[in-house]
């Protein structure tokens, strides 16, 4: 009788730990599909280009000798790659020239992506001088504006971490509602080799700012 009572306990326990554990999961699901925002994907930003390339194959040992700044970007921290839709900042109030300062623009002066503002050979996107730069919005925040920029001609993204000063302003768009297509014509003339374009999304639903480094190759 005391054997088949604890056989019915252990039984229940075994039940409730089963709906605990599945519950947690489906929070776990839940609230990173409620958390995902998005970043550059065409061309793609250093994050993405990682984690489309090397997020199903992370354990290649080639990838330190193939692709060695994703690599090093997933050696400081693997979020950056798993995490790439998360790269914001909070409360800047437009604020982003004044508040992060020159050598962390590809991070956005988020501490937990400082490794895409080391410089050294990106991954580059062959382009042409104009071009559709597509934002992936997954969160459906819509946007207040999207500025593009595009590093002056000279600029050497192998030696030199991103400053305010190598960059122009290209394009400064109007508001886009959400889920609507971001699909945004970018000119950048006089440009050849490696590049990068930079932008800053100002989320309309929070007061989020997203920051995002794309290395493309013109010419």
């Amino acid at each position: 009788m005391h054997s088949s009572r604890t056989k019915r306990a252990r039984s229940l326990l075994l039940a409730f730990a089963a709906v605990v554990l599945a519950s947690a999961s489906a929070l776990f699901f839940t609230a990173q599909s409620a958390s995902a925002h998005g970043t550059a994907t065409s061309p793609a930003a250093r994050q993405y280009s990682c984690w489309e390339r090397w997020g199903g194959d992370h354990m290649n040992p080639d990838m330190a000798t193939e692709d060695p700044m994703c690599y090093q970007a997933f050696q400081t921290n693997a979020n950056t790659m798993w995490s790439w839709m998360s790269l914001l900042r909070e409360g800047m109030q437009g604020q982003h020239e004044q508040r992060i300062p020159d050598n962390r623009l590809c991070s956005g002066g988020n501490a937990e992506y400082t490794s895409l503002d080391e410089p050294g050979d990106w991954h580059t996107t062959p382009l042409s001088n104009n071009f559709t730069l597509h934002y992936e919005d997954q969160a459906r925040h819509g946007a207040d504006y999207y500025w593009v920029y595009v590093t002056r001609q000279g600029y050497d993204a192998t030696t030199d971490a991103l400053d305010w000063g190598d960059l122009e302003r290209v394009v400064e768009t109007g508001v886009y509602q959400p889920g609507q297509a971001v699909d945004i014509p970018v000119s950048a003339p006089g440009r050849t080799g490696h590049h990068v374009v930079y932008v800053v999304w100002q989320a309309s639903h929070f007061d989020q700012t997203f920051y995002s480094c794309s290395d493309v190759s013109f010419g």
